[in-house]
């Protein structure tokens, strides 16, 4: 597999973030006007490369956007296989407990839900705040 030229590497969201922050200093330090900055802005929200990030930045000086090393992202078959129907547990328990508690008028049963929360998401691999 040939390397890509890192002018045509595929930005993201994070990237796309960073240079309005980096082009709306430049505004603020009076290098381009409020209608440049729309248009420079509107390029970016829908740049796919990093070269088509830097070329709005050429005629301008630092600060500039500039490039994280990416985090490979995790492969599809090292996640957790979760059911579909995983994610609409906790809410039929809600509406359950809920319906339960205006039956009894046993306010207390209110607490199963956080509880059906805490132990479902500990079930389905969801210890993302270990």
């Amino acid at each position: 597999m040939s390397e890509i030229p890192p002018r045509d590497i595929r930005i993201g969201d994070a990237e796309r973030d960073q240079a309005l922050k980096v082009l709306g200093e430049h505004m603020s330090a009076g290098r381009i006007d409020v209608g440049e900055y729309g248009e420079r802005s509107a390029r970016i929200t829908t740049a796919k490369t990093r070269g088509e990030l830097l070329e709005l930045f050429t005629d301008l000086p630092d600060p500039r956007p500039s490039f994280l090393v990416p985090t490979p992202m995790m492969p599809v078959s090292s996640s957790p296989a979760v059911p579909k129907w995983a994610g609409a547990v906790v809410p039929a328990v809600g509406l359950a407990v809920v319906a339960l508690v205006f039956f009894t008028k046993l306010w207390v049963l209110l607490l199963i839900i956080p509880a059906a929360a805490l132990l479902f998401g500990r079930f389905q691999g969801g210890g993302r705040y270990r």
